[in-house]
């Protein structure tokens, strides 16, 4: 079930210990804050030297208060914030706001004293939210305890960042979106952006959580909690550009950015991911309404060939689709339009709206009702005339229209009001872009939870929030295996040997050190022969394999060459695999401190590097995820057949990715393995080459 936090956001009595009438102080303005609602329940200043803050008289310490105070936000110099926490605890609080600051963010002493703190606080059973953060908010509870002001709503907003959220309320308010909650994480020591996110999800007023995070913490429970909410959950996150580890010594490792691992997670967990506020706005906006299309199919409708075009550029560059609309579907919209407008997909209503505003109505209710439309977006100037009758700046009445504006904004908010019934009746999602997006008509669609946005590239965004993929299944992330017995060997052979014991077939091969085991090793199987020298990272590079030779002495000639060059300690000689109609593939495993074991998969061979066409997920990866990966890669049309080629067995290749990444997630000492190249045939699947490396 979690923490129980409900000390945190509905206590009987609040005390700031700090608070202060020098308005620089945060203590004053959390105090301001905190007196907005006395009615709610008690609520006491503390501060040492005693008088008065913002009229109110003080109390010199918690104990002077004389009565119970279950939350207590502390705002003081930091050499004594640990005697303020002391004596809260001993005062019975039950929740406690650090805002002072000195902590982790300065170095290993703050994030020792840090520490000790968050295990008096646990070991006294209350929950501690920061130290060095700027306090929290519960519009549902009347709890005000941050310096600034939250518009009701239902969001929960979880920032690292107090200017951010600032500005995401700002951004917030044209779309009518307010917040249930905020809270700032602060250095996260006892209560973690987890246990809020499990809070919020159990919270019946808030509707999506909205995350902003630098640091992650345990980066895999946030996963599993967001996944769990059951709820959207939207993050915002920053310095995901950086390698998480510049001195892998895999192509897995090399590849695997600090980026590509939260896209996994959230791709995983079924987490929105956003670059900016501005999109996060946007997504939040757009998920407000709760509603979802099934599919990607858009129709896109316009009042200008212009706008429509446009729009479907967008549509399809967020990821959705705007087919072409079918016979049956094209007759019907022909009934309720006029001969040239056009109604393939975009329908355009070439300035029937002009003369009919409520053709815009009609047409969407259409659309919306059509079995071969997921979701509908309108674009163009829709708004504009109640736009120049109420103020706005709209230029219908300089457009020739100034006789009937009055008329036609009028016919317009009648239409906004048909537009937003049609919507209701269907959960199929309605997004709006107007050149007028403040004008009464698109604020009247706002009202009714119909997003409207200036943008056109910004509704494209909205939709494709809206728009959930049937065939990809509910988020989720598969729970971690038991540990397993570590490791011995970290060499090819070991390594291979753990492999197939996990069910990943190689071809034959034999570990030797002299011209007497390599004779050996060919008597124990047929040519052609592979020789491999060992113990290199990257024995392609280094000239330290030799393929398809053909017989005994063809596999001599190449060790004695190799042997003289590289002087390697040992060799594998192994069957040569047919690679005729073959593709191959990489599949690795790469250990992120924050999220574990994260799983890599994409065409491979030498030019794994070079072509950087891969994906990621948090593994353990099923085999109906793996096969989504491997059919979303750039090159999927090369495991499909091309040019005559035969398909190959992409079902075999996932459920080898499926044995790999179960065995990598077992196995927290190798922090890097990987098959590459595995091949993957009409027939099946062979690893033909195979690293770990322990962490």
């Amino acid at each position: 079930m979690g923490r129980d936090l409900s000390a945190l956001f509905d206590p009987k009595s609040v005390a700031v210990v700090g608070a202060s009438d020098d308005p620089a102080k945060y203590g004053h303005a959390v105090a301001a804050q905190a007196l907005r609602a006395p009615d709610r329940r008690p609520v006491h200043l503390v501060n040492r030297r005693g008088g008065t803050v913002l009229g109110r008289t003080t109390a010199t310490s918690l104990a002077a208060i004389g009565a119970p105070v279950e939350l207590v936000v502390i705002s003081v110099p930091g050499p004594g914030f640990e005697a303020a926490v002391d004596e809260a605890l001993a005062c019975g609080a039950r929740a406690l706001v650090g805002i002072t600051a000195g902590f982790a963010e300065t170095g290993p002493a703050g994030l020792a004293r840090q520490q000790a703190i968050a295990d008096r606080v646990r070991a006294a059973g209350a929950v501690l939210v920061g130290p060095n953060c700027l306090g929290i908010a519960d519009n549902t509870t009347e709890l005000y305890l941050a310096s600034d002001r939250f518009a009701p709503g239902g969001i929960a907003l979880l920032s690292q960042s107090g200017n951010l959220a600032l500005e995401l309320q700002l951004r917030c308010a044209p779309y009518g979106l307010g917040f249930s909650r905020f809270v700032s994480l602060g250095n996260q020591a006892d209560v973690t952006l987890v246990d809020l996110i499990e809070d919020a999800a159990r919270h019946d007023a808030t509707r999506a959580i909205a995350v902003y995070a630098e640091d992650f913490g345990d980066g895999r429970a946030f996963a599993e909690a967001a996944a769990a909410a059951g709820k959207p959950v939207v993050l915002l996150t920053a310095g995901r550009g950086t390698a998480s580890a510049r001195s892998a010594q895999s192509h897995t490792g090399a590849l695997t950015t600090s980026a590509d691992v939260v896209a996994a997670a959230c791709r995983d967990a079924g987490v929105e991911l956003v670059a900016t506020p501005h999109e996060m706005t946007l997504v939040l906006a757009a998920l407000n309404g709760g509603r979802r299309a099934t599919g990607h199919r858009t129709a896109v409708c316009t009042d200008g060939g212009g706008h429509g075009a446009v729009a479907a550029d967008a549509a399809e560059a967020a990821g959705l689709a705007v087919p072409e609309l079918g016979p049956a579907a094209q007759q019907q919209l022909r009934t309720l339009l006029w001969d040239q407008s056009a109604v393939g997909n975009p329908v355009d209503l070439a300035g029937m709206g002009e003369q009919n505003p409520h053709s815009y109505g009609d047409t969407v209710g259409a659309l919306l009702a059509l079995d071969e439309v997921d979701s509908v977006l309108l674009t163009g100037y829709f708004g504009g005339y109640s736009a120049a009758t109420g103020g706005l700046g709209g230029p219908a009445a300089e457009s020739g229209t100034a006789g009937g504006g009055s008329a036609l904004a009028a016919g317009e908010l009648e239409t906004a009001h048909q537009m937003a019934a049609h919507a209701a009746r269907t959960a199929k999602p309605l997004v709006v872009q107007s050149m007028f997006p403040d004008a009464p008509s698109c604020r009247t669609l706002v009202e009714a939870g119909i997003p409207v946005f200036a943008g056109t590239e910004d509704a494209a965004r909205a939709l494709a929030a809206m728009t959930v993929t049937e065939a990809a299944g509910p988020p989720g992330v598969r729970p971690l295996p038991p540990a397993a017995d570590p490791l011995r060997d970290p060499g090819y052979h070991g390594v291979r040997a753990l492999l197939s014991a996990a069910g990943v077939p190689f071809p034959e091969a034999r570990e030797i050190t002299g011209e007497a085991q390599l004779l050996a090793a060919a008597d124990a199987f047929e040519g052609p022969y592979v020789l491999k020298a060992l113990h290199l990272l990257h024995k392609s590079d280094a000239g330290g394999v030799a393929l398809g030779l053909p017989d005994r002495a063809a596999l001599v000639a190449a060790f004695r060459e190799m042997h003289a060059r590289l002087g390697a300690a040992s060799y594998s000689v192994e069957a040569m695999a047919d690679l005729t109609d073959g593709v191959e593939l990489i599949v690795g495993v790469n250990r992120d401190p924050r999220f574990g074991p994260v799983a890599m998969v994409g065409l491979g061979g030498v030019l794994t590097e070079a072509l950087h066409d891969v994906a990621f997920a948090l593994a353990p990866v099923p085999a109906a995820r793996a096969e989504q990966l491997l059919t979303g890669l750039r090159t999927a049309a090369l495991l499909k057949g091309v040019r005559g080629r035969p398909p190959v067995d992409v079902a075999a290749a996932a459920a080898v990715i499926e044995r790999l990444t179960t065995l990598a997630a077992a196995h927290p000492e190798i922090t890097e393995i990987e098959v590459n190249p595995l091949l993957v045939r009409p027939d099946g699947v062979l690893a033909l080459d195979a690293r770990a490396v322990p962490a």
